[in-house]
């Protein structure tokens, strides 16, 4: 590490190793000693590092590995190492509740993970029934966090669900005026989600979608889809896929020569939307919790920094799922040392997650009370900024926003 985050992170961790939260002397002790050699405390990861989600998975992973190596450079936690248990599951809801059932086997002390939303929704039981602390840092399906009572509810998340995302893009072009909205999405789980989120937020404002579009992942061609949208008055289309299925919507717009605004999540910043679709691409507009550009903050420049020299990059693709990961990492480091006992077990982090007691100033937000018993989601509407896709990156829609990103925004 260098710059500004090798003098940020030592210091961060040593401070928290401290009385600052609260921890009485015997208990830090007793977590640290009770032996010759100190056990480390092993962290699950299941991303998907195969298949078709892997653009996004890796960076997910490689988020998670910046920040245990500086937690670990630091002195880990008081002493203690932070082992990472990393599973692949292929973007696919079989292999990953298979990764999560080993995990729970292993009696993981909790886990970081999934970017796909029917892959999660399929092993939220196995983390669920074994009171194993789960803190999602990508997979954005409104589903996710509801399937539980919050107060009885071992799943967390760090990413921004689905229901606060379209409702923010809706909100945005309705004060465009694009009132005729062709909503194209996916048959998988995130589709699904997406399109009756999508549905709700236009309802809000009187409206619904002119034109709704499935399809299967994989699609090429949906010229069809386009046309019947065409037909249907349509002034805007919302997406609602992970980047492959949206290309095939941008390029058959500009095959059609049809000059209406591709709208939609997060997922429409991914290199496989960009870099593929090029100047189809152009215009597009998507919501975000980060985004890469050297006039944000010192937190987000020195993570920028750190994973650049770490990886070896010029640039950070799929920022949002690496930053996000990273931030997730330490906010499982303080709750960690919110425990107030001798024992790292399950509920006693689930409820130092619900009441941690430091403010964590992240690369994407300021995390002041991110959870609590009756909420799970860390991220509000008010944290969110506009993308748009311009000469092939994503930028700020709104020039405003440059300077509000300088302050990173906290949960409301």
């Amino acid at each position: 590490m260098f710059s500004i985050q090798s003098k940020i992170i030592p210091t961060a961790c040593r401070l928290l190793a401290t009385s600052l939260l609260g921890l009485t002397a015997a208990g830090a002790l007793a977590q640290t000693t009770g032996g010759a050699a100190l056990v480390p405390i092993q962290i699950g990861v299941i991303a998907p590092l195969s298949g078709p989600s892997a653009d996004f998975g890796v960076p997910m992973l490689n988020g998670v590995k910046l920040a245990v190596d500086e937690i670990n450079a630091a002195g880990g936690f008081l002493g203690r190492k932070l082992e990472l248990v990393v599973k692949d599951d292929g973007a696919n809801p079989d292999q990953g509740r298979k990764a999560s059932e080993e995990l729970a086997a292993q009696k993981i002390t909790a886990v970081i993970g999934f970017c796909n939303t029917g892959v999660a929704a399929k092993s939220l039981e196995v983390f669920q029934n074994s009171k194993i602390p789960l803190i999602i840092p990508c997979a954005t399906g409104t589903q996710l966090t509801a399937k539980y009572p919050a107060p009885d509810s071992y799943i967390f998340r760090t990413s921004a669900k689905d229901a606060v995302q379209s409702s923010f893009v809706v909100d945005d072009i309705f004060k465009r005026g694009w009132t005729k909205v062709a909503v194209f999405a996916d048959s998988t789980a995130y589709g699904e989600s997406g399109l009756k989120d999508v549905t709700a937020a236009l309802a809000s404002h009187g409206l619904k979608p002119v034109h709704v579009a499935r399809f299967p992942i994989g699609v090429k061609d949906v010229t069809a889809e386009l046309k019947a949208a065409r037909d249907a008055g349509a002034n805007a289309v919302f997406s609602y896929s992970l980047g492959p299925e949206s290309v095939a919507i941008a390029l058959g717009r500009k095959e059609l020569g049809w000059k209406v605004p591709q709208v939609g999540a997060w997922a429409l910043s991914f290199p496989a939307y960009v870099n593929v679709a090029k100047e189809a691409a152009e215009d597009t507009l998507m919501a975000q919790t980060f985004i890469v550009e050297q006039r944000g903050n010192e937190r987000r420049t020195a993570f920028l920094n750190g994973y650049m020299a770490k990886y070896k990059l010029k640039s950070v693709p799929a920022s949002i799922p690496a930053a996000q990961a990273y931030d997730s990492t330490y906010l499982l480091l303080y709750s960690l040392f919110g425990v107030r006992s001798a024992s790292l077990d399950g509920p006693a982090i689930k409820a130092s997650l619900e009441n941690l007691k430091k403010v964590y100033y992240g690369a994407v937000a300021t995390y002041d009370h991110p959870f609590s018993a009756s909420d799970k989601d860390a991220f509000t509407a008010n944290m969110l900024l506009l993308g748009m896709v311009k000469g092939g990156v994503v930028t700020y829609a709104y020039p405003a926003d440059i300077k509000r990103n300088v302050f990173a925004q906290r949960k409301q």
